[in-house]
């Protein structure tokens, strides 16, 4: 299943950004811990230029810790760009992030102007609520479900600073497409878009694969399932989640097991890993690559079969 969510006011916000990006001093870009890459908007590095960037990486708490020091290194590689990692319930560190904003753009006069930071993030990641933090007061609006922000306000904080807030949007293709199932298993996407059994048994073929301890321990699985789908029907016989003439209720094991992976009850689980990315976005590169060889010598054919003809 591809997965593609694009609401309507979705396209319009990526309009607004590409608008006022040039006119910012500094962006904040808030992403996903357990899936950066996944949860990064690729309009950033396009758009920005040399606009200084920091990239917080939210809900720390729900990711494997060391490979979110993998990702804060990894993404301090590109130029101009600050990681830092952060996580709801911590008021200080994200109030610190004013101060790495202040160094950051230390060549500013803020005494002469408003230091202008634009703030943006995926649906479900945190941007709300670390708004109304920065701001000291309910500026913003939070929720469990994605894209609760649906329009943009500018919002001002101390020492002179205007944060532009965004709507939190996706891209119109989330590619490669496990990046579609990782926001989905994590919640950046709405329930009613999505197939849950099918998301469910994405996420549990890659726990089998990354986290073969947590599935043990949280579902007792002894011996372990051979594949995503064994997993399921494990559960749903540990749990007792059946249906009529005792089929097992995927259904249920899929909401199960994507609530509670969700709200960490499995443990720290990051999604993806630096290396996990390259590999998939270097395999995406090799075959667009060949299809666009293919479709060139197609052309290629076609003309000579007309100027034959």
């Amino acid at each position: 299943m591809a997965i593609n969510w694009f609401p309507g006011h979705m396209h319009k916000a990526r309009k607004e950004i590409k608008k006022i990006m040039p006119q910012m001093d500094l962006i904040i870009e808030v992403l996903d811990a357990r899936l950066p890459f996944s949860s990064e908007n690729p309009l950033v590095p396009a758009l920005r230029g040399d606009t200084p960037v920091i990239k917080i990486l939210n809900k720390r708490d729900l990711a494997d810790p060391e490979v979110t020091a993998r990702w804060t290194a990894y993404l301090e590689r590109e130029r101009g760009v600050r990681a830092i990692t952060l996580t709801h319930n911590q008021r200080q560190e994200a109030l610190d992030i004013l101060r790495l904003a202040g160094e950051m753009t230390a060549g500013h006069d803020r005494q002469k102007s408003a230091l202008r930071v634009m703030i943006l993030g995926i649906p479900n990641v945190g941007k709300s609520t670390l708004i109304n933090t920065l701001a000291g007061r309910p500026v913003a609006r939070t929720g469990n479900e994605p894209a609760v922000t649906k329009a943009q306000q500018v919002i001002k904080l101390p020492d002179n600073i205007l944060l532009y807030d965004t709507p939190g949007f996706l891209w119109p293709k989330l590619s490669p497409e496990a990046c579609g199932y990782r926001l989905a298993v994590s919640g950046a996407i709405r329930s009613a878009v999505i197939d849950y059994e099918d998301v469910a048994l994405f996420a549990a073929e890659y726990l089998l694969a990354a986290y073969p301890d947590i599935l043990t321990e949280r579902y007792d699985l002894d011996p372990l399932p051979r594949d995503g789908i064994a997993v399921m029907d494990a559960i749903a016989e540990r749990r007792r989640f059946f249906g009529r003439g005792g089929i097992p209720d995927l259904h249920k094991v899929a909401e199960v097991l994507l609530n509670e992976l969700r709200s960490g009850k499995l443990g720290a689980v990051s999604l993806e890993t630096p290396e996990m990315v390259e590999e998939e976005t270097r395999i995406l590169a090799e075959e667009e690559a060949a299809r666009e060889a293919d479709e060139a010598q197609a052309g290629k054919s076609g003309k000579r079969k007309h100027r034959q003809s």
